[in-house]
């Protein structure tokens, strides 16, 4: 059976982060990732506080985890309803591991990822 992730990021200008002047390596990192398991058919969710608050208050172990701990420990992920992982994103091994995955599956074709979502050229992205 097919495993499914969410991550519930902190609040970010667009979806991935990925935008503005200086870019989180990490950022750029976990985007790759989220695109190859999409394109290989792996469910996986990404949802911003900034933009998807809503599946922060409807999600209620998560609802319960930042009410108990704080917004520090976003970035979350959780595995099949589980939270598997608080103040940081997985590591490209914790995903194949998470997913019973190879390594490749996860590991990005490149060093940059690809964002036509962001707006970054505009004044809309806050970074």
């Amino acid at each position: 059976m097919m495993k499914k992730i969410e991550i519930f990021d902190p609040a970010m200008c667009c979806s991935t982060g990925v935008c503005g002047p200086s870019v989180n390596p990490e950022l750029i990192r976990v985007a790759a990732v989220v695109e190859n398991l999409k394109k290989e058919g792996i469910h996986i969710v990404r949802h911003n506080l900034s933009s998807d608050p809503q599946a922060f208050v409807q999600n209620t172990i998560i609802n319960a985890a930042l009410n108990a701990k704080g917004m520090e420990i976003l970035p979350v992920t959780m595995v099949d309803g589980a939270i598997v992982k608080e103040s940081g994103y997985l590591t490209n091994t914790e995903f194949a591991e998470y997913l019973q995955v190879d390594i490749d599956t996860v590991q990005s074709k490149s060093d940059t990822a690809q964002n036509s979502n962001c707006n970054c050229s505009s004044n809309d992205c806050c970074c």
